[in-house]
C-alpha cells in the first residue's frame, strides 16, 4: 500500500497569495512588447479592477476573522488569518510597485503619440484658462466640502471613490476638510492644442482650484486618497419573505462596510503617512498603500477607449468571431435534430445562442423556455427574447441568481422586468448560488415534444462572450433532455434532488465524480500504464480534489492542469507531484472554459462544466458538469487542449516552490489564443470556398445541359 505524502504545507499554495500571483501575471502583460501600447495600459486597469474586488471580499473576510478572534490556520498551508494578511500586504506591495512603475513608463510612451497626461499647472496658459472655465461651469456646483471638527464628525465616505484631503489654516489655526469627487463628473478631461492632446484628471482640476471652496482660508496641503470597504456582508436569506427586497436592503448596507484598505497619492508629498486617516478609519500601516501616481487606474479603460480612434495601431487588430464550425451555417434547431452542436467563444460567434432563444420566443411550435441567468449584459438581447416569449404566450421560467456578487442590483432589475412581462421568475436556492449555465427549449415537432438543451461553461452575456473564452453544446439527447426537465423542476418546486442520468449537479455530485474518476484513472494506469488526466479551469482550491490528484501523481498518472488564476497545488515536487504540470495562460481573452478529461484506457471521458475545482463551486453552488458524447466534438476538444498545452508565448508554468516563469523552449512560437482565432478564420474561408465551388459546379452543370 502506497504511503501517500499529503500533509506537508509545502505541497500547497495559499489561496490568497496564489491569487496575487495571478494578478502579477496580469501586470506582466503590460510589460509584454507583443501587446500594443493601449492594450498594455488596459492590463494595468484590469489589475486595479481585480484588486478592488479582492480587497472588498477576500481581505475583508480575513480581517473579519481577526476581529472575531478566529486564528485557526487554513487547512492547506497552515497560515493563520493574521499571517495571510501579512503575506498579502507584502506581496501586493511588490505587485503595486511594478504596476505604478509600468504606468509611469507607459504614459511617457504615450507622449510619442502626442498624448500628455499632465497636472493643470503644466498645461499651456490658454488651456489652464479653459480648465478653470470647466471647473467653474461643470464641477464647482457639484462639490461639497466637508469640514471636520467637534461639530462635524469624520464623514462616511463612499466605497472606491476618490477624495481630496485638505489641510487649511486661518487666524484661529489649522483646520481639516475632505472633498469627495462626485460620481456625476468626468474622471478625465481631454484638451487639444494643435497636434497635442492633453489629459487631465478631475481630482487634479479640483486641487488646482480648491481655494474657491474655502473662502477666507489658506490651503496648506492637499492629497488624494481612496477607501476600499468590506463588501462581503451576509445576505439574510433565512426567513426572508421576499429575496428581492432583502437584496435591496443588503446593497444599501454594503456601501457602509468597514474600511479595509486606504490608498494615498504621495506623488506631491513622498513622506506623507496618512496617520489621521488611519486613526479615523481604524486601519494600520499594513492596510495603507502609498502610490507615486493617480489612484484607481481603472480610468485607463475610459482613456484607452477614447484614444483607440486616434491610435488605431496601438490596439489589438480587430477580430470578428466566426460562424461556429459545428453549426456549419445551418439553422440551430434543424442541425440539433441530427447531431450535437459545439460552440467555442469568442473565436466563434455567440450570436447563434442569442438566435436560438430569439427564434424559440417567436416560434408558435415552441411551448416552453427555461433558463438560468447569472450575469447578463446591460442591454441583453437574451432578456428581450425571454420577455417576448412570455408575451407570445409561452411558458417561460427564468432562474435569476440575485446573489451573483456585484451583479445583485443589475439582476434585481432584470428579475422585475421579466416578472412584469409574464415570466415565472425564481431567485435561486436558499444558501446556494445557482451558477449553472443551461437553457431548455420544448418544441412540438410532428406531434412529439422535443427538448433542445444548451449547456455552457460561461454566462448568457453577449458582451463578455466577445472577450471570455467559453464553450457550449446544443443537443437533443433524450437523457440530457430528461435531466434538464428534472433540473428545472427541482429548482422551481418542492422536490428531492433528482437522480440524474447524464448530468452531474453540485453540490457534492461533481466532486464525487471527480474523486471517483481520479481513482479509476489510477487503477487503469496500474493495469495499462497509460493514465492521463487533463483539466482546464479558472482556479483549483479544493483540498479533497488536490489530494486525489497528488495520489494519482504518486502512482504515476500524468496530469496536465491549465489554471488561469488560483492554484493551491504545487507541482513538480519529487515523489509527491512530479507527474503534474501546471500552466497558466493570460492573454488577450480571459480564459474561462472548464474542461475535464480522463483517459480511462482510451475511453476518453470528457466533460465541460460551469464549475471550477473549488470548494465553493462543488459544495456551495448549483453547478452542472455535462458529458461530451459526440466523437467529433471529443476530437475537437482534445485538439484544442493540445494547442493550449503547446503555448510557449503567453503560458507560464508553476515551479515546485510555487513561483511562476514563462514557458520557454526551442519549438516554433505558439500563442494558443491567436491559433484559435486563426483556426476559426481558416475554417470560415474554407467553408466559403466550398460553397463557391459548389455554386460554380451548379452553374457549369446548367450550362452543359443547355448546350446539350
Amino acid at each position: 500500500m502506497n504511503n501517500y505524502k499529503l500533509d506537508n504545507p509545502e505541497y500547497y499554495n495559499n489561496r490568497e497569495l496564489s491569487w496575487l500571483d495571478f494578478n502579477y501575471r496580469v501586470i506582466e502583460e503590460s510589460l509584454d512588447d507583443s501587446n500594443p501600447l493601449l492594450e498594455k495600459l488596459k492590463f494595468l486597469a484590469i489589475t486595479s479592477s481585480n484588486l478592488d474586488e479582492f480587497f472588498m471580499v477576500r481581505v475583508a473576510g480575513l480581517k473579519d476573522q481577526v476581529k472575531m478572534n478566529f486564528f485557526e490556520p487554513d487547512s492547506k498551508t497552515q497560515l493563520t488569518p493574521t499571517e495571510q494578511l501579512e503575506g498579502i500586504s507584502q506581496l501586493n506591495r511588490r505587485n503595486s510597485q511594478l504596476q505604478y512603475d509600468q504606468y509611469n513608463k507607459l504614459i511617457k510612451e504615450l507622449e510619442g503619440h502626442n498624448v500628455f497626461i499632465r497636472k493643470p499647472h503644466e498645461l499651456p496658459e490658454h488651456l489652464q484658462e479653459r480648465l478653470e472655465e470647466i471647473f467653474d461651469e461643470e464641477i464647482f456646483a457639484t462639490l461639497t466640502p466637508l469640514g471636520i471638527d467637534a461639530y462635524r464628525p469624520f464623514p462616511k465616505l463612499m466605497n472606491k471613490k476618490i477624495n481630496i484631503f485638505v489641510d487649511l489654516y486661518d487666524d484661529h489655526g489649522p483646520q481639516t476638510a475632505i472633498v469627495q469627487l462626485p460620481t456625476i463628473i468626468e474622471r478625465i478631461y481631454r484638451l487639444k492644442d494643435g497636434e497635442r492632446s492633453y489629459v487631465v484628471l478631475s481630482e487634479d482640476v479640483i486641487v488646482e482650484h480648491i481655494e474657491k471652496l474655502f473662502k477666507g482660508y489658506s490651503v496648506k496641503r492637499t492629497f488624494a486618497f481612496r477607501i476600499t470597504r468590506n463588501a462581503d456582508l451576509m445576505i439574510h436569506e433565512e426567513g426572508a419573505s421576499d429575496l428581492l427586497i432583502e437584496i435591496e436592503n443588503f446593497l444599501r448596507e454594503r456601501k457602509k462596510g468597514a474600511a479595509v484598505r486606504l490608498e494615498i497619492d504621495v506623488s506631491e508629498y513622498p513622506d506623507l503617512n496618512g496617520t489621521f486617516l488611519m486613526n479615523e478609519l481604524s486601519l494600520t500601516d499594513q492596510d495603507v498603500y502609498r502610490f507615486d501616481g493617480p489612484l484607481d487606474l481603472t480610468f485607463l479603460f475610459e482613456l484607452t477607449g477614447k484614444l483607440s480612434e486616434k491610435m488605431p495601431g496601438e490596439v489589438y487588430e480587430n477580430f470578428t468571431p466566426q460562424a461556429p464550425k459545428f453549426l456549419n451555417n445551418q439553422n440551430v434547431f434543424e442541425k440539433a435534430m441530427k447531431e450535437d452542436i459545439f460552440f467555442h467563444h469568442p473565436f466563434e460567434s455567440f450570436q447563434p445562442i442569442v438566435d436560438f432563444i430569439t427564434e424559440a420566443s417567436e416560434d408558435p411550435s415552441v411551448l416552453a423556455i427555461k433558463q438560468t441567468l447569472y450575469r447578463v449584459s446591460s442591454d441583453s438581447p437574451i432578456i428581450k427574447a425571454l420577455k417576448s416569449a412570455a408575451e407570445n404566450g409561452k411558458q417561460v421560467t427564468v432562474l435569476v441568481e440575485l446573489k451573483a456578487r456585484f451583479d445583485e442590483e443589475n439582476n434585481v432589475h432584470w428579475a422585475r422586468e421579466l416578472e412584469d412581462a409574464g415570466c415565472h421568475v425564481i431567485y435561486g436556492m436558499n444558501h446556494l448560488k445557482t451558477h449553472s449555465k443551461i437553457t431548455l427549449v420544448v418544441k412540438k415537432m410532428n406531434g412529439k415534444l422535443v427538448r433542445f438543451v444548451h449547456l455552457g461553461t460561461g454566462n448568457y452575456n453577449d458582451s463578455t462572450a466577445k472577450i471570455y473564452t467559453d464553450m457550449g453544446i446544443i443537443t437533443t439527447d433524450e437523457a440530457i433532455g430528461d435531466d434538464a426537465i428534472n433540473f428545472f423542476n427541482y429548482l422551481s418546486g418542492y422536490s428531492l434532488k433528482p437522480d440524474y442520468e447524464t448530468l452531474h449537479v453540485a453540490p457534492f455530485e461533481i466532486r464525487d465524480l471527480f474523486s471517483d474518476y481520479i481513482e479509476k484513472e489510477i487503477e487503469f494506469h496500474k493495469q495499462h500504464g497509460n493514465g492521463y488526466i487533463f483539466a482546464k479551469m479558472n482556479s483549483l482550491t479544493d483540498k479533497t480534489i488536490i489530494n486525489s490528484l497528488l495520489k494519482a501523481s504518486q502512482e504515476g498518472v500524468k496530469i496536465d492542469l491549465i489554471i488561469r488564476g488560483i492554484c493551491c497545488l504545487r507541482p513538480g515536487i519529487e515523489g509527491v507531484s512530479d507527474n503534474i504540470r501546471v500552466i497558466s495562460i493570460v492573454g488577450r481573452f480571459l480564459e474561462h472554459t472548464r474542461i475535464y478529461y480522463f483517459n480511462h484506457n482510451g475511453a476518453k471521458k470528457l466533460y465541460l462544466s460551469s464549475a471550477d475545482m473549488m470548494t465553493r463551486n462543488m459544495i456551495k453552488r448549483v453547478e452542472i458538469l455535462f458529458p461530451v458524447n459526440d466523437p467529433a466534438i471529443k476530437e475537437e476538444l482534445i485538439e484544442i487542449n493540445d494547442i493550449y498545452l503547446s503555448d510557449n508565448t503567453k503560458a507560464r508554468y508553476q515551479k515546485s516552490d510555487g513561483s511562476w516563469a514563462y514557458v520557454k523552449n526551442d519549438k516554433p512560437p505558439v500563442n494558443a489564443q491567436l491559433e484559435m482565432m486563426k483556426r476559426a478564420i481558416d475554417f470560415t474561408r474554407e467553408s466559403q470556398q466550398q460553397k463557391d465551388n459548389q455554386l460554380l459546379d451548379k452553374v457549369r452543370s446548367r450550362f452543359k445541359r443547355k448546350r446539350s
